[in-house]
């Protein structure tokens, strides 16, 4: 067997996780992680790696689940909880708004990018933000139209590997020095009213709420049980180490250039604009590429969220061709025109829904903590005393980085009213 189809065969079955890579690594992410690394180079590394850590415990958890009883998150928690209906309903609105806020973000800051690189490469003023976000919507509803989860993930998983060379390409022509990698695994938040906000988006951008949801359904697209639990935790550690990887790598890229000239990073369009005499065109043009792939592959989970959660609650097919199915993702779409129509920051916007995701990670670990350990529904696959441990250390760390964020983003809104 040649080495490209026992390659083909290895993403196929992990083709859940690298879909989840391709929804978690957007356009948030790398804004976030830029601008960590280029207002305090590689201290903040520790924040990334536990950030990792937990999320393989969540997809584990939320995988393990699924596979064992087939059920789906939102299904079970309306099956299995008193006031399991409410819970379900509130998290489902909750998750999709704080989806639909990232769409505008993303989408914004995808024509951002292309907008300013056009212009940087051909000269002139640049591609219309407007048209390119039209562009965007249209091929993306042709695509929903026209597919089913097996070319999405297909797809998704052509756009991680080309977001992941990019990146570490990126990475390479601008690494650090080896040892403020070691000195970032030290944990410290530096004395600045906005590294409580990037401590709280690294982990909310990273540990979010939607993967772990997301999880439960994918594993249930691909037909999972019982019998595949080893394969489900190669999945979530591909994942998780392959999220670790390629966050760090556009932390290292910034730190390796902005912050040692004290360049900090608002958006990723900066990135682009300041790398340009330090790394020169190659490297931009490899980063551009990474950061549009990673836009993309975000968009199209996204737009599945709103269906899939409604078909995971209601306990019906996940049809992708059915009416409600396109309708809805039809009417997700239009969000993407909200900032190029009304204005506004799209940094903020993205800064908004991570702070909404990482308020909701202690309210979808409770409930996988306590259906993992119920017997009757796990039987001998209930939680062992690693993934017990794993998801109480999960529920320490969103509270935790919950409160930063919201002592993060107070701060602001203090002196907006000031």
């Amino acid at each position: 067997m040649g080495i490209f189809k026992k390659a083909g065969i290895l993403l196929a079955a992990v083709g859940p996780g690298l879909f989840l890579i391709g929804y978690n690594i957007g356009t948030g992410s790398i804004t976030t992680m830029a601008s960590a690394g280029s207002r305090y180079g590689m201290s903040l590394f520790w924040a990334l790696v536990l950030s990792c850590v937990f999320t393989y415990v969540m997809l584990e958890a939320y995988g393990r689940y699924t596979a064992v009883t087939g059920e789906t998150a939102m299904n079970a928690y309306r099956k299995h909880f008193r006031f399991g209906k409410a819970l379900a309903i509130y998290s489902m609105i909750a998750l999709i708004i704080g989806e639909l806020t990232a769409l505008a973000g993303v989408t914004a800051i995808v024509a951002d990018m292309v907008h300013e690189w056009t212009g940087y490469a051909f000269g002139g003023e640049g591609a219309n933000r407007t048209i390119v976000t039209l562009i965007i919507m249209i091929g993306s509803f042709i695509l929903l139209w026209y597919g089913k989860y097996s070319r999405f993930e297909k797809f998704l998983i052509l756009l991680v590997i080309i977001m992941g060379a990019s990146f570490l390409l990126s990475m390479v022509l601008v690494v650090p020095r080896p040892m403020e990698l070691v000195k970032g695994l030290v944990p410290e938040i530096p004395s600045e009213p906005d590294a409580f906000l990037i401590v709280a988006g690294m982990a909310g951008t990273t540990c979010s709420a939607m993967v772990f949801i997301m999880r439960s359904i994918v594993v249930a697209e691909k037909g999972w049980t019982g019998k595949d639990l080893k394969l489900g935790r190669v999945d979530a550690l591909i994942s998780s180490g392959m999220m670790l990887l390629l966050s760090a790598s556009v932390m290292a890229c910034a730190a390796g250039t902005l912050y040692l000239i004290g360049q900090p990073v608002e958006r990723a369009v900066d990135m682009v604009k300041t790398l340009e005499p330090l790394a020169g065109k190659f490297a931009i043009s490899l980063f551009v590429i990474g950061i549009i792939g990673a836009g993309i592959s975000t968009l199209f989970p996204i737009v599945l969220v709103a269906p899939w959660l409604l078909c995971d609650y209601l306990g019906i097919p996940r049809n992708i061709k059915s009416p409600m199915f396109r309708t809805l993702a039809g009417l997700s779409l239009l969000i993407c025109l909200t900032i190029p129509i009304f204005g506004g920051s799209p940094v903020w916007i993205m800064v908004a829904s991570q702070a909404f995701q990482a308020l909701l990670l202690p309210v979808i670990t409770i409930p996988i903590l306590l259906l993992l350990n119920r017997k009757d529904l796990m039987g001998e696959n209930k939680a062992g005393f690693g993934l017990n441990l794993g998801l109480w250390a999960t529920l320490i760390f969103g509270l935790v980085t919950g409160y930063a964020g919201i002592l993060g983003l107070l701060d602001p809104l203090e002196k907006l009213f000031q």
